[in-house]
């Protein structure tokens, strides 16, 4: 009986233990290689149609509402409501959605690793007005 209570509670200490993946990243996310200010000029541009589905502070218009606004990006748990907001994970959905969410409504943008990188580290700076 008390070597079952021992594995009953390692298994619950070990599965909570990996619970934090799903939480975002603590600290700030740092992108290596990303600019922000790159990602910002990257994003005011429109040339990826990014704000045609997303609003996206400090970014004039359009302001979609297809996708979810990016505001506070680095406070949630999940990219997309299913992938753990981790910075790799941001990088490698910008540059490829489907390949990561093949269900997602968010199109390919053809970034490049560098450009993604970049929107990646803007994305992560935006605070969101409504958490204060």
């Amino acid at each position: 009986m008390r070597a079952g209570r021992i594995i009953l509670a390692a298994a619950a200490v070990g599965g909570l233990a990996t619970c934090d993946y799903f939480l975002p990243e603590r600290g700030g996310a740092y992108i290596q290689g990303g600019d922000a200010m790159r990602g910002f000029a990257l994003l005011e541009t429109g040339a990826h149609g990014c704000q045609s589905c997303h609003a996206i502070p400090g970014i004039r218009a359009p302001r979609g509402v297809v996708g979810p606004p990016l505001a506070g990006m680095a406070r949630r748990g999940f990219i997309s409501g299913q992938l753990p907001n981790r910075t790799g994970v941001m990088v490698a959905f910008l540059r490829d959605p489907a390949r990561l969410l093949p269900q997602t409504g968010m199109p390919d943008t053809h970034l490049t690793l560098d450009q993604a990188r970049d929107m990646a580290a803007f994305l992560y700076t935006l605070e969101d007005p409504d958490a204060r």
